[in-house]
């Protein structure tokens, strides 16, 4: 099959998230803010619950039995291997395919803002697949209940960005072309690091403060302001820097865990469910790269730490990486 087809399998499943999860909203809505269960990976809600039967009967339906797939999803672990078509031996299966279903739980079940569907589709090789080596990727928005429209993106590696805004009243589609900021500094945009709970807080807020000083973005101290914004949402946060929204973004928790002897803080950060769309910023045109600023690297697994940090272009990326690492390391 070609990647197109792959391509368009996962923009179908993920409209079918997205109707399922509008659907239970509108019907249970208090219902989907409760601790369905607690996982190794992440604290899964009762709007997550809502979707996980919904994804494995639309695979089992719609998923070709010619392509065998292992399923890798943040609340299945206790089921052991997940294969399409059933029963299929992980060691028989020629893809791998990572889903976080919801990304951005938190914002969506309280109506503050749209979570993302995220799918990464990488050939099998076994343990040794990563992030690197997907080559169809699609992410779709879940809006608050206010919301008319929709955004989609999805790509093949080496075919650019395909983007679809949906009008949720009346049904259809239109393709769209977002642009990444073009700007070569900071000044006057959106850039932050991702400190969203208190675990490493003042470590990251002192970094990310020393990171603006160095780069002349020190606002009313004498320099040209830098603005902050905390989406909760790594998919959320890739979807900023592809609509042009923001120019940066660091993800470095596990970093500051890691200085801090915060063992147990893996499971507060990022990890490769959340990430699984890289391609899709990076075929827009952003840079998405390590803490290091090397090509990011993590196994498809629901539980390691993935420290990011996403660019909106080239330039930007050679202007900071090298004094966001200098950083880093002090």
């Amino acid at each position: 099959m070609s990647p197109e087809h792959f391509r368009r399998l996962l923009c179908a499943l993920q409209e079918e998230i997205r109707e399922a999860v509008l659907g239970s909203r509108r019907k249970r809505a208090s219902r989907l803010r409760r601790i369905a269960k607690v996982t190794a990976a992440d604290t899964i809600y009762g709007i997550d619950a809502v979707v996980e039967p919904v994804i494995l009967a639309w695979l089992a339906r719609h998923w070709p039995a010619s392509e065998p797939v292992e399923l890798v999803m943040e609340g299945l672990e206790e089921w052991g291997a997940v294969t399409f078509p059933r029963g299929m031996p992980v060691r028989a299966t020629q893809w791998k395919l990572i889903l976080d279903p919801i990304d951005g739980t938190r914002g969506l079940m309280h109506d503050k803002r749209s979570a993302w569907t995220l799918a990464g589709l990488a050939p099998q090789r076994g343990p040794r697949t990563d992030v690197s080596h997907i080559t169809v990727a699609a992410m779709t928005e879940l809006t608050t209940s206010k919301a008319g429209f929709a955004d989609q993106f999805s790509a093949v590696r080496g075919g650019g960005l395909r983007a679809t805004r949906f009008d949720l009243r009346t049904g259809s589609r239109r393709a769209f072309r977002p642009q990444p900021s073009r700007a070569t500094t900071l000044a006057h945009g959106f850039g932050a690091f991702a400190k969203f709970l208190p675990e490493g807080k003042a470590w990251l807020a002192e970094r990310e403060e020393r990171l603006w000083r160095e780069l002349g973005l020190t606002g009313a101290s004498g320099g040209e302001p830098v603005f902050d914004d905390q989406y909760i949402s790594t998919g959320g946060q890739l979807g900023e820097l592809i609509l042009g929204h923001d120019r940066f973004i660091a993800d470095v928790r596990p970093v500051a865990f890691a200085r801090l002897g915060l063992g147990a803080g893996a499971s507060l950060a990022c990890h490769p469910y959340d990430i699984c769309t890289l391609l899709v910023a990076e075929e827009a045109g952003c840079v998405v790269r390590d803490a290091d600023g090397r090509r990011l690297r993590a196994p498809l697994d629901t539980t390691t730490a993935v420290a990011w940090v996403g660019y909106a272009n080239r330039a930007l990326a050679r202007r900071i990486a090298p004094v966001l690492r200098r950083v880093l390391a002090g």
